[in-house]
């Protein structure tokens, strides 16, 4: 039996996952996008993961593992935690496979992710929400399992899930004749990354595979600087589908050797790419579908003139997340930026700040001010959204000028947190 240290994929386990996907999972397009293609001078390809039926390609690991399972493993039942895309996967593998299962849910997740499961699960699969984190619904559903004997289905550290993630790289090896320079791929926990990277340094070893992790959640990037997986004290949960404080044991041993690099991006370019794949091509992704084109700007000489796949992972984006995305991605752009104006408590100061300090082009989007007896000035706090980068320096110069400059928020993320 392998180890965890020694385990990689094997092609022929992969080509049968791909039989057993086969009616199941969508062969999804690889398709060039002209936009990004004309922007780095190459060929940029997109393969549409988001267009599966549960819009993310989750599907084929959960639908993999739990097709493999033994009679008496079936019988007992499964159970996994999650709050998005691997609970879809899961629950609509039970409904095709006819397999009772028990979905544990943090009790905050929105309840369109509930609903999404509970569509593609029916009356296969049990919610449970446990805990106000994704922690405290893996312990609950950890415990069901020991007391219960049942089967955990990992959305990443597992053998059968790598496989079924691999089965995209057959996929893209048999959508085009042209040789794959580079591929780039998101990065949460590994299952898809250690899947795809090894078949491809097996059928297309020249290609390069760069993994892609979000700037908040280093956690591939930190166990392959150390050599070992460490979990992450702190993350920033924003790019839910990518964000894990521990990536899987088997997913590192597998990435360490067949990723040629693991890079990371802000989540402010994240949603600025979300952004730009909306107005521009009407495609709607998650911010983790969108870390893989976020990264191609670090790539821009490298790829030139190359035939590039961007792995678009999913597209579960709530809509409600609309006002914060374009926030960040305004604060990334250098466009939205917050101060602590002192303004004198006399009638025509904010008058004066508008006409005298604000350029014609700049537009204030927040303001919150109490005025204070006693006292010969008052602070708010001010958001301004410029029409360029190079606006801000003169727009602090004169703030400075006419004694309205109190403090610059956005280099300060505590204080901003708590202010705005």
């Amino acid at each position: 039996m392998q180890t965890l240290t020694t385990y990689f994929p094997s092609l022929h386990d992969v080509n049968k996952a791909a039989e057993k996907l086969k009616g199941i999972v969508s062969v999804t397009p690889l398709v060039q996008n002209i936009q990004y293609s004309k922007q780095f001078d190459c060929n940029v390809m997109f393969k549409r993961e988001d267009l599966q039926m549960v819009r993310s390609y989750k599907i084929r690991g959960a639908y993999n593992k739990i097709a493999s399972l033994s009679a008496h493993e079936i019988e007992n039942g499964i159970v996994c935690a999650s709050a998005g895309n691997h609970a879809q996967g899961v629950a609509l593998s039970c409904k095709l496979l006819n397999i009772k299962g028990t979905i544990y849910m943090p009790a905050p997740t929105p309840n369109q992710k509930i609903e999404q499961v509970k569509m593609f699960g029916e009356s296969y699969v049990d919610i449970v929400l446990e805990g106000d984190t994704f922690d405290d619904a893996y312990h609950a559903a950890m415990e069901e399992c020991s007391s219960l004997n049942k089967t955990f289905i990992h959305p990443f550290n597992d053998e059968k899930v790598i496989e079924g993630q691999a089965t995209i790289a057959l996929e893209i090896l048999n959508q085009t004749t042209q040789p794959i320079d580079y591929v780039f791929v998101p990065v949460g926990g590994g299952g898809l990354a250690s899947g795809l990277s090894t078949i491809f340094k097996e059928l297309s070893p020249k290609t390069k595979i760069i993994g892609v992790e979000p700037e908040g959640a280093p956690s591939m990037k930190t166990a392959l600087q150390n050599g070992k997986v460490v979990e992450l004290k702190h993350i920033e949960k924003f790019v839910d589908g990518a964000a894990v404080r521990r990536v899987g044991d088997r997913n590192f041993s597998i990435c360490k050797e067949t990723l040629d690099e693991m890079i990371t991006v802000s989540e402010g370019k994240v949603c600025e790419t979300i952004l730009e794949l909306y107005n521009k091509d009407a495609i709607v992704v998650e911010p983790a579908g969108a870390l893989s084109i976020a990264a191609l700007e670090q790539y821009t000489d490298e790829i030139k003139n190359k035939n590039v796949v961007c792995i678009v992972s999913g597209s579960n984006n709530d809509i409600t997340r609309t006002a914060e995305i374009k926030e960040r991605a305004l604060l990334h752009a250098n466009l939205k930026h917050y101060f602590i104006i002192t303004f004198p408590q006399r009638a025509g100061a904010l008058r004066e700040f508008v006409v005298d300090i604000l350029g014609p082009n700049d537009d204030i989007t927040h303001f919150e001010y109490t005025k204070k007896t006693n006292r010969e000035n008052g602070a708010a706090v001010v958001g301004v959204q410029l029409k360029s980068p190079t606006d801000l320096k003169p727009l602090i110069t004169k703030m400075k000028l006419h004694n309205f400059y109190g403090d610059y928020l956005n280099d300060k993320p505590e204080l901003f947190q708590f202010l705005v």
